[in-house]
């Protein structure tokens, strides 16, 4: 191999590798989570890291309300039939901006608040406390299951022409992965990550 090649596939290596970097920058992640049991549910406190592409923040200043839906489920694999599904828990956020007093408003569940800046506001989204996602009497404590969580961006509430630009645009897809973890309901009352 010549030279030239080798610093062509270099330098191309190289630019791949930091473009992948920048894509994966943007998106959302689980940063911390908590599941303790209060009296006979089990509440759920979490934080995910949310960040917008350029495009998706320009798209909420001028107007554009984007919906974060949270999903919680929790599975107990079957043999001789289709996992058993005793809980699951949605729950969506909304963020748009006011143009008035230029502030950003996130509502959740009959809660509003309000935020200066975008960083602000998505940290205000990614914000989880007290969810009530399991109620102990759907659980038998003497088996095991899977707790799963995870957050994305709701595509199907933005305005139609959106919807179309999100299918052909991978920055419009925010979403974060499936964090599953093992649950036993008589174990230890909060599990951590």
């Amino acid at each position: 191999m010549s030279q030239r090649i080798k610093r062509f596939l270099f330098l191309c290596l190289m630019s791949l590798g930091v473009l992948t970097s920048n894509v994966s920058a943007e998106g959302i992640k689980i940063k911390s989570f908590e599941l303790e049991k209060v009296e006979n549910d089990w509440l759920l406190n979490a934080t995910f890291q949310i960040e917008l592409s350029p495009d998706l923040e320009d798209a909420v200043q001028k107007g554009v309300v984007l919906y974060f839906q949270t999903e919680f489920d929790l599975t107990r694999s079957r043999w001789y039939w289709f996992d058993e599904k005793p809980a699951l828990a949605q729950r969506q956020t909304r963020l748009s901006y006011q143009p008035l007093t230029q502030q950003y408003r996130i509502a959740s569940e009959g809660f509003t608040f309000s935020a200066k800046t975008i960083s602000e506001a998505l940290q205000a989204v990614g914000s989880i406390g007290g969810w009530r996602v399991i109620d102990n009497t759907q659980l038998d404590p003497s088996k095991s299951y899977t707790a799963a969580l995870r957050m994305t961006l709701d595509l199907t509430k933005l305005p139609k022409p959106f919807q179309v630009n999100a299918l052909n645009n991978r920055d419009w897809n925010v979403s974060s992965d499936w964090y599953r973890f093992p649950f036993v309901s008589n174990g230890p009352n909060q599990i951590k990550r």
